[in-house]
């Protein structure tokens, strides 16, 4: 399977903040917000990545993250030059996707907690496979709404009266079709070529499956100042008090055996004296006292 990671985007919200870097280069506490998003796909077995970006930001992700290849990755760029809606990464990323499934992931969507994602991608055969969150605000995201046995029935975009409280994050999962259904959308009123209608393209198949994500999983939504600051506080609550570091793709990449011990052993030794070389030498010194 292949990942895409969507990163372009005007930014407009955390203005002006993205007059020095993209929206997803901003620090979330020790980390750049994009390392989150690759880490997620990384930990769910993804090792082939596109990553579409605006033409003025694209080298910045191409300086931080290379070819992916010291992680065990590969990472190809494409141009995004005018954000068209979600729906167009499929379209972008045509030749990078070929015959394969593929899985789409906001670059500013933070998830933490649990195991539903790599038991969701270890499940996928086909179809379309798709995320419910509980919010108190679903009006500001594509809503889904389920029966008394808990299967979706339906899914709108930005309700003005949801049917329900369960909004859809910025993560998907699809078979080879999602290209040709992409192709076949027109753009929705507001000009873009929606997510939310390729779903409901795949709920009309019968080939949609939307799994509820349980209490104890958080979903962050980096993409204003107040939501990026929340984020930043939570994960380093969250890493001062279970010594853990979230969206460290170093670390998960070894634990997926993408790289050696001596690899991320050799990756550490590159990096300068900070926190986060110590904490992956911590990881190196505990796998070497297990081995």
């Amino acid at each position: 399977m292949k990942g895409i990671i969507l990163a372009g985007g005007a930014g407009s919200r955390l203005y002006p903040l993205t007059l020095v870097a993209s929206k997803q280069l901003q620090p979330v506490y020790d980390k750049p917000m994009v390392y989150y998003p690759l880490t997620t796909l990384i930990e769910s077995g993804i090792r082939e990545f596109c990553l579409i970006s605006t033409p003025h930001d694209l080298p910045r992700f191409k300086q931080l993250l290379g070819d992916g290849s010291a992680w065990g990755l590969t990472i190809e760029y494409r141009e995004q030059p005018k954000p068209a809606g979600i729906a167009q990464a499929f379209l972008i990323a045509e030749s990078f996707i070929g015959s394969d499934a593929v899985t789409l992931i906001l670059g500013d969507n933070i998830f933490y907690g649990g195991d539903t994602f790599q038991r969701a991608f270890a499940d996928f055969k086909s179809g379309a496979t798709i995320f419910g969150y509980h919010v108190n605000d679903p009006e500001r995201y594509g809503v889904v709404e389920f029966d008394a046995a808990g299967k979706a029935v339906s899914i709108e975009e930005k309700p003005k009266s949801p049917k329900s409280n369960y909004a859809v994050p910025g993560l998907y999962i699809f078979d080879n079709e999602v290209v040709a259904i992409s192709k076949a959308l027109k753009p929705s009123a507001r000009g873009e070529l929606e997510i939310t209608a390729v779903n409901v393209e795949y709920l009309r198949r019968g080939t949609l499956r939307v799994h509820r994500l349980n209490r104890g999983f958080a979903w962050l939504d980096a993409g204003t100042s107040s939501s990026l600051h929340d984020a930043s506080a939570y994960v380093q609550t969250i890493e001062k008090r279970a010594g853990i570091k979230i969206g460290c793709p170093e670390e998960s990449a070894f634990r997926q055996g993408f790289v050696s011990l001596a690899q991320l052993d050799e990756l550490v030794g590159k990096i300068p004296n900070c926190e986060y070389r110590d904490y992956l030498a911590a990881v190196v010194a505990e796998a070497k006292r297990l081995k």
